[in-house]
Parts: structure tokens; C-alpha cells; sequence
């Protein structure tokens, strides 16, 4: 057997380890989608804020209740189309979605977020709002840069991101709303289209 028969079969050997331990089938187009959501459900939140007259949201308003569903909705809608749009690449690729890899990618993503999001509800119901948009920043770029050890290696640099802008925002927490349409809406349009153009296409 020559040397570049050798190098092909390590070369096919490493491809299936890293196939059974990443997940490769993470959709752009979902992440395009999610800053989508993310962008126009900020727009009603601030949209519901200007017609309340107030410049805060109070824990027992109608308002802040409505803006709890618009969020529960933009997570919802991303959820939706991440799991829509990975199954149709996974079929694409010879993949399925609910494999091992894809376990261990979710459970590595919902440990720092779930955990983040048992903290900024503790601190919501304690009247602390101020630092809400800074936590979700920090607390879903964790999640994102845990996740990525298991799926496409870019993701962690949108988790570095997320954090960045987090402590930013944990600096001027006046100015929360816009780095959470920056972090949650812009990035995520602009890091899909990456990825979108990147592996997708």
C-alpha cells in the first residue's frame, strides 16, 4: 500500500470520528432566522414599552407580561426553525438529527443556558432588572462556546462575541435593550449568513 493510500485512510478515519462525535448539520439559515425573530420581537417589546409612557417595565404590568410571551415567542419560533432546518440538512447529509453527537451538543448548550435562565428569573421576581440584557448575553455565549466542542468549531466565536458585548453591557446597563438587539438580532444574522455561505451552500 503506497503512503498517500495511508494518508487517505487516516484521512477517512479521522472524517468518521469526527462525524460521530460533532454535529455537523446546524443550519445558517436558522441562524439568519433567529436574528430575524429576535430583531422584530424587539421592535414590538419597544413598541409596547413607548405606549405604556413609562421608561421601565414594572413586574406586575400587563406590559411586562406581554413582553415575556414576545420573548417566550422568539425562542419559540427559533427553536422551531433550528430543529426544522438542521433535520432537512441532516437528511441531506446522510445524517439523523438524534443521533449521539446532537446529545451531547444539546445537553452541552442547556446546562449554562437553563442554569442563566433560573438566575435572571431569581433576579427578575427580586426586582432587579437592571443587568437582565447583560445576563442573557453572558449566559447564552457560555452556552454557545460549551456547545461548540460538539458541532461546527465557529460557533464559539459567536459565543465569544455574545460574552464580550454582555460585559458591555453589564458596564453601560442603561443601553441593555440595544446590545440585546445587537447580540441576539445583528450577530446572529450576520454569523448565519457565515455559516450559511461557509458550509450550506
Amino acid at each position: 500500500m503506497s503512503t498517500e493510500d495511508y494518508l487517505k485512510d487516516i484521512t477517512e478515519i479521522k472524517d468518521m470520528m469526527n462525524k460521530s462525535s460533532r454535529f455537523f448539520s446546524l443550519s445558517g439559515l436558522s441562524g439568519i432566522l433567529a436574528g430575524i425573530y429576535a430583531i422584530i420581537g424587539a421592535a414590538i417589546a419597544y413598541y409596547l414599552v413607548s405606549i405604556s409612557g413609562r421608561e421601565y417595565l414594572i413586574l406586575d404590568g400587563k406590559i411586562f407580561n406581554y413582553i415575556l410571551i414576545d420573548l417566550a415567542a422568539i425562542a419559540f419560533l427559533s427553536i422551531i426553525t433550528a430543529a426544522i432546518l438542521s433535520s432537512r440538512k441532516a437528511r441531506k447529509n446522510n445524517e439523523t438529527l438524534w443521533n449521539g453527537a446532537s446529545k451531547r451538543l444539546l445537553t452541552a448548550f442547556l446546562v449554562p443556558l437553563v442554569t442563566g435562565g433560573i438566575y435572571i428569573m431569581i433576579k427578575i421576581f427580586s426586582n432587579h432588572y437592571g443587568l437582565t440584557g447583560s445576563l442573557m448575553l453572558i449566559f447564552y455565549g457560555l452556552a454557545l462556546v460549551n456547545a461548540s466542542k460538539y458541532t461546527i468549531g465557529n460557533v464559539k466565536y459567536l459565543g465569544y462575541v455574545e460574552i464580550i458585548l454582555g460585559l458591555i453591557c453589564a458596564i453601560y446597563p442603561g443601553f441593555g435593550f440595544w446590545f440585546w438587539v445587537l447580540g441576539f438580532g445583528v450577530m446572529h444574522i450576520i454569523y448565519g449568513s457565515l455559516i450559511y455561505f461557509k458550509h450550506d451552500r
